[in-house]
């Protein structure tokens, strides 16, 4: 197969909502991916007794980086049923990996990391100007492959 080139933001950000939907359905969940119009929630995620449902907000990265782009509004994005799942594409020949945090954690690391980014000096050790663009890392794995903190998984 040839090799591609790099996907349109679009692209990437529809194939990630994919693959979660698909890995949910993999491990016997219900998802469903909402219309592009429903702010802040991707994918609607149940257990397969649907006593339990959650909102999912997708963020995809082409390579294989622990790092995913967000902005401002996810420091004010906390509710107990809404959670972030971080995709990796991990290019063509490997399979996606997968970060599940809960949104309190994305909202606090992104105050946290945005502040402490603010205090400290940029260039020229020059005051540096706020922005819009906040950055969630995982960069020890500590979330990947937490299907588990999503609360669906049927009691015994």
């Amino acid at each position: 197969m040839t090799q591609r080139s790099r996907l349109s933001t679009e692209l990437s950000g529809v194939a990630g909502e994919y693959f979660v939907a698909g890995e949910l359905s993999r491990r016997g969940f219900i998802a469903s991916i909402t219309l592009r119009n429903t702010r802040g929630v991707d994918i609607l995620a149940a257990g397969g007794d649907a006593t339990r449902s959650v909102g999912i907000q997708v963020k995809t990265n082409q390579g294989s980086g622990k790092g995913w782009v967000l902005n401002k509004k996810a420091e004010s994005l906390e509710n107990d049923g809404l959670f972030y799942v971080f995709v990796n594409l991990n290019g063509l020949d490997t399979a996606p990996s997968y970060h599940v945090v809960p949104s309190a954690v994305v909202a606090e690391y992104c105050r946290r990391t945005h502040r402490e980014w603010l205090e400290a000096p940029g260039r020229g050790g020059h005051q540096r100007m706020d922005s819009n663009i906040r950055k969630f890392w995982d960069r020890d794995d500590k979330w990947k492959d937490r299907w588990d903190v999503l609360g669906l998984e049927e009691a015994v």
